[in-house]
């Protein structure tokens, strides 16, 4: 197994790119791309990393200002890079790529939330690499929108009632993602479909009054990496178990046999 690490910018030993307490660092599934917000000062700018080939190497893709915070980048299969950025009543999309000395800039659309307290965020990257989804947490419901890779313009594909966190794949075609949803005081992972409009069903149910998460995913051997406070209420826990559109986690036995829990200390715009 490689492991690779990105070392933080000098003065900013808590992550680079960090831009309003977002990620610092997104990965494309297969490992060949990275990007991140890198630090120069004061400012930020986009900064792709190529991990495929004999050594890891970044190039700088800095626009035309300074990216403000809360700003988010992830990177395509192809190497251009996504970003996402806030604004004022909603959030912009572009393609960045490098183009000689310069940076080469595509616009993608707009997502626009008029309700203040919606909440729009990029999901981790999709397994095949070629297209981007972000999750707009609104106050009655969430929708998963196909910011990158689809039609022109943003496009919501599912819409799912309750608050939803998380976002993890489970499948190697991007189209099966679990979302940790709370509905009557409870949060509950789920499954969204997003080629049946975003068609919902139950995927962690360990205890009734438990609060069950995923937190990683095995697309190929369908493991699961869950957390829960079913075994102590109130204190949650880790345990594995597995996932398959014909085995769902539906208790803790379920999980499978050696099931371990531990300690945790078209139009380019859309609207939500």
């Amino acid at each position: 197994m490689t492991v690779c690490a990105i070392e933080p910018a000098t003065g900013h030993e808590d992550g680079a790119g960090r831009a309003g307490g977002g990620a610092g660092c997104a990965v494309t599934a297969d490992g060949a791309y990275a990007a991140r917000l890198a630090r120069a000062g004061d400012s930020l700018f986009p900064e792709r990393w190529t991990l495929d080939g004999p050594e890891p190497y970044a190039v700088p893709l800095p626009g035309n200002q300074p990216e403000a915070p809360g700003t988010e980048v992830q990177p395509l299969s192809d190497g251009r890079v996504l970003i996402h950025r806030p604004m004022a009543a909603g959030h912009a999309f572009s393609l960045l790529y490098p183009t000689g000395p310069g940076t080469g800039e595509l616009p993608l659309g707009t997502v626009e939330c008029p309700d203040e307290e919606t909440r729009l965020r990029l999901l981790p990257p999709s397994p095949g690499g070629r297209r981007a989804y972000a999750l707009a947490v609104g106050r009655r419901s969430t929708a998963v929108w196909l910011v990158a890779g689809g039609p022109p313009g943003p496009q919501r594909v599912a819409e799912v009632p309750g608050h939803c966190s998380g976002g993890v794949w489970l499948d190697r075609e991007g189209r099966i993602l679990a979302l940790d949803r709370e509905a009557d005081g409870r949060t509950k992972a789920v499954v969204v479909d997003l080629e049946r409009g975003g068609e919902m069903s139950p995927l962690l149910q360990i205890a009734p009054e438990s609060v069950d998460r995923v937190l990683l995913a095995d697309p190929d051997s369908g493991l699961l990496l869950v957390s829960s406070d079913a075994p102590s209420p109130g204190r949650e826990r880790l345990g594995w178990g597995c996932w398959a559109a014909r085995c769902r986690c539906g208790s803790r036995r379920a999980c499978g046999p050696r099931t371990a829990w531990s300690r945790r200390s078209r139009s380019s715009r859309g609207r939500c």
